[in-house]
């Protein structure tokens, strides 16, 4: 594919995924979602060996994205930082500590700190290909990342694409999807 095309195709795509998103997430307990995808990040912390004082980058959910205020409450609560993105004007990220009330931005290489990266996205591809919303501020961000970080979508049940996404050269690829279900390593 040309990069037009692929640029193209993502566009074309985005509106499908997130109307049926609105349907997903419509027939969700997001309750219970949010609580099965903090024991899911908790088992998946530990499994990576983030215990206190380690570095988690999550972010901080929209309406119709998973839910992720349990997930962060309970690594905080396990001793672990948590940095949340701040979208800069040129839509790449900064970071600022979870925990800290100001939100001090702590530069945009603080993603650099986390052992695990807990991104958005609107669906991803078994060959772990992530659609985000289109401003390609994690790509951006995630090639920042330590070389050992693992990169997970977060999305909800159904919205990993059995077919490739579009990609272009430069979107950054994840090792997993994280749902309510569990995690599936691509």
């Amino acid at each position: 594919m040309t990069p037009d095309s692929v640029a193209s195709a993502k566009v074309a795509l985005r509106p499908i995924l997130l109307a049926a998103r609105r349907e997903r997430v419509a027939a969700r307990d997001r309750d219970a979602d949010d609580a099965a995808l903090a024991r899911e990040v908790l088992a998946l912390a530990t499994g990576l060996g983030i215990g206190a004082g380690g570095t988690v980058a999550a972010y901080e959910a929209l309406r119709t994205e998973p839910p992720t205020a349990a997930s962060i409450d309970a690594l905080v609560a396990h001793g672990i930082r948590v940095v949340v993105p701040v979208t800069l004007p040129d839509n790449d990220l900064d970071w600022c500590d979870v925990n800290d009330e100001r939100r001090m931005r702590l530069g945009p290489d603080a993603i650099s700190a986390a052992a695990l990266v807990l991104t958005p996205g609107l669906a991803a591809d078994l060959a772990g290909t992530r659609l985000g919303r289109g401003g390609g501020s994690y790509d951006r961000a995630l090639a920042r990342r330590r070389p050992d970080a693992r990169v997970l979508v977060v999305l909800h049940p159904g919205e990993v694409h059995p077919e490739p996404l579009p990609a272009d050269p430069h979107d950054q690829p994840v090792h997993g999807v994280l749902t309510a279900d569990g995690v599936t390593w691509l």
